[in-house]
């Protein structure tokens, strides 16, 4: 079918676009800036066209030929957000309607029955409602708390729990909500397109457990290696006040967390099942609560860290993070980035980075190392007694002082793991670009994964002396290079 997607730079969006051109659709994309979308992995397999959802004549160009129209707009970070969403809604159905398109498909939140509703909520079921009444056959999927790397909701709660061991929180922390995992909500939006013709309603869409938001966070906390997490509810703390405090200890922006907190005061349980009737259940069932947040976190944990967009194939799992998502999604990743440029041909310098560790040492303040070797043993860790097998040629999987060799792409990159005792996960990356004009530009990414508080304050703790220990490794790594390369051009490899 030929589906258009408003709303593809969004964190639902991104993820949706891939799953549809794998279902076999004919995808176009409509952003208002479409350069957001330009790294994204599927970017030469759709359409992409410049639009925004509040002008009529965008919107009508966009929709003109397309059966499907998937509506994932909000503007959550606008003062005027409901004003802007009911105005772009009626734009949408009034060009889909005009263009005959056969179904919208649109995703909401779970509407609680009989209470007065947030301002969040009640847009929400607004807009629902502007789509139902159209004259197009719409199906509206209401969804509580997504759970995914990437997810606002989702995000707010992995930050509350690393960063605080204890939190003074409001009384919603004892409402229930019905999570969904991302691919299961990816899953029912794609299936929308091929319901009856006739079917115009809204339907719950939901996990298959139901949960405060405070065993969410402590569940989470578990799975993620934290230590048990101290929550004190008390009776005073506004959703506003909570919105303060999640904007102080998080990255969420306010104007995103206070609308999402606000609907916080409802419990958002699935009302029916009645998308049963239409459509099956995802392969293998719904995905349960712990399942969902351990492929939100498994990216890193299995040491899949991404070393540009460009590698991946079209898309990877829905929980992988997409370089569309918002710069504090994706939990705290910190990370020390250098390069520079050398007139050494890459092979000279390779062989440096390859040779690193063990007695040949890693090219940085040399104290520094042997200090922080002596503080891991003393810690319980490996120090750097286990040095290296060979001095000049690693192998994927073998032991390197404190590090593991994860991954060696020869000559391009070798990524190592620190299996150090530290509050979190570590990996060091050096790599090796062939100049276009000759030589070598040489690549080094530190990153790390804080586990809890500690982990953040140790990040913190070491940031001083970065120039020092990275600073310093590529310095001596070049200059090391450069020494080589007149002995290694004439043929001399001693």
């Amino acid at each position: 079918m030929r589906c258009v997607v408003f709303g593809a730079t969004g964190y639902i969006g991104g993820r949706l676009v891939p799953e549809l051109v794998r279902a076999g659709h004919r995808v176009r994309v409509v952003a208002r800036t479409p350069a957001k979308l330009a790294e994204v992995p599927w970017r030469d397999r759709v359409e992409v066209v410049r639009g925004d959802v509040t002008a009529a004549e965008d919107v009508s160009a966009a929709v003109d030929g397309q059966q499907v129209v998937y509506y994932l707009v909000h503007s959550l970070t606008q003062r005027d957000f409901t004003g802007i969403d009911q105005r772009a809604a009626r734009i949408v159905a009034a060009a889909a309607r005009a263009a005959e398109v056969q179904r919208i498909v649109y995703l909401g939140g779970i509407v609680p029955d009989r209470v007065p509703l947030s301002r969040h909520l009640a847009s929400r079921a607004e807009v629902g409602s502007i789509f139902r009444e159209s004259g197009v056959p719409t199906a509206e999927l209401r969804a509580a708390v997504i759970i995914g790397s990437g997810s606002a909701s989702f995000e707010m709660l992995r930050y509350l729990s690393e960063r605080l061991p204890a939190m003074v929180a409001p009384r919603w922390v004892h409402n229930r909500t019905q999570p969904i995992a991302v691919r299961d909500v990816l899953y029912y939006l794609v299936r929308s397109a091929e319901l009856p013709p006739g079917v115009n309603r809204a339907f719950d869409i939901g996990g298959p457990d139901v949960l405060t938001y405070l065993s969410m966070m402590r569940k989470y906390a578990t799975l993620a290696g934290l230590p048990h997490r101290l929550v004190l509810p008390v009776p005073m703390l506004t959703p506003w006040l909570s919105a303060q405090w999640v904007n102080v200890v998080t990255p969420v922006p306010r104007a995103l967390a206070i609308p999402l907190i606000e609907s916080l005061v409802h419990e958002t349980v699935c009302h029916d099942s009645a998308i049963a009737d239409y459509l099956p259940e995802p392969e293998g069932g719904p995905t349960d609560y712990e399942q969902a947040v351990e492929l939100a976190l498994a990216r890193i944990r299995n040491a899949q860290v991404p070393t540009r967009w460009s590698d991946a194939d079209i898309a990877g799992a829905p929980s992988d993070p997409l370089p569309s998502d918002p710069e504090w999604s994706g939990g705290s990743l910190y990370e020390d980035v250098r390069e520079q440029r050398t007139d050494t041909d890459p092979d000279t310098l390779w062989a440096v980075i390859e040779s690193i560790g063990g007695e040949n040492g890693w090219y940085s303040f040399p104290l520094a190392w042997s200090l922080r070797g002596w503080i891991d043993r003393l810690s319980g860790g490996v120090g750097l007694r286990r040095g290296r097998k060979n001095p000049h040629r690693l192998h994927t999987g073998e032991a390197l002082d404190w590090w593991r060799v994860e991954l060696i792409d020869r000559p391009r990159l070798l990524r190592l793991r620190a299996e150090m005792q530290v509050p979190g996960l570590a990996w060091l990356e050096l790599g090796v670009e062939l100049e276009p004009g000759g030589g070598s530009r040489y690549h080094q990414r530190a990153v790390f994964q804080p586990r809890g508080l500690a982990g953040h304050l140790y990040w913190k703790a070491i940031t001083p002396f970065h120039d020092i220990v990275f600073g310093g490794m590529v310095r001596n790594i070049i200059g090391t290079a450069e020494r080589r390369a007149p002995a290694e051009t004439t043929g001399d490899t001693r």
